[in-house]
């Protein structure tokens, strides 16, 4: 018996391997392409979409740091320094009306003057309900707390509203040169029976 001739085996032919210094290349390429990339980020100019995101966080790190700077420097001056000082004259007898409240103390002292007939007396504009400041009403006659609707005549006794008691009155006296010398450091208070005090008011001859 003859032979079948047998058929060479198909063979592949190799890939040629790429060379060791094409991955390199390749990888410097990309290396510049990132760099490119990222100093072109860096060297953009902010866009219209951008800007108030940018302009919002200015603004509130701005406002961060003013009130760390403010309480340091309340720390470093503390508020005895500031605060204005328990008594102080102001004014002669003269210089107050009749029947008149006089609020121009009410911002830096913290006092009302008032004048009557027979005596003058000066109360202190902390309400006796939460400590707000009242407001003088010279078309209603009466002292009205914005907070909570607390009402009080020109002479302190409270008539409406969640006040429990009248507005304290603050020492009055006649200073050696004859000024109205006013000292927050002493109080009196009505349900006390403290305005019988003759240091609570000052006595019109």
């Amino acid at each position: 018996m003859s032979e079948s001739p047998t058929k060479p085996e198909a063979t592949k032919p190799a890939r040629p391997r790429p060379a060791a210094g094409r991955n390199v290349v390749r990888k410097k390429v990309v290396r510049k392409k990132v760099v490119r990339r990222k100093a072109a980020r860096r060297g953009r100019k902010v866009t219209r979409r951008e800007f108030p995101v940018l302009a919002v966080a200015w603004s509130v790190f701005t406002a961060a740091m003013a009130m760390g700077l403010t309480t340091v420097g309340r720390f470093l001056f503390p508020n005895v320094l500031t605060e204005p000082p328990s008594s102080f004259k102001a004014g002669f007898p003269d210089d107050f009306a009749i029947g008149v409240v006089d609020t121009r103390f009410k911002e830096r002292f913290q006092v009302w003057i008032v004048r009557d007939e027979e005596k003058i007396y000066a109360l202190s504009t902390i309400c006796t309900h939460l400590g707000c400041t009242p407001n003088w009403l010279e078309a209603e006659a009466k002292f009205k707390c914005p907070c909570h609707g607390s009402g009080f005549y020109a002479s302190g006794i409270n008539f409406e509203g969640p006040a429990p008691r009248p507005l304290e009155r603050v020492a009055v006296s006649l200073a050696e040169d004859g000024q109205i010398l006013i000292d927050k450091s002493r109080l009196f208070k009505f349900e006390a029976g403290q305005w019988d005090d003759p240091a609570s008011f000052l006595q019109l001859a």
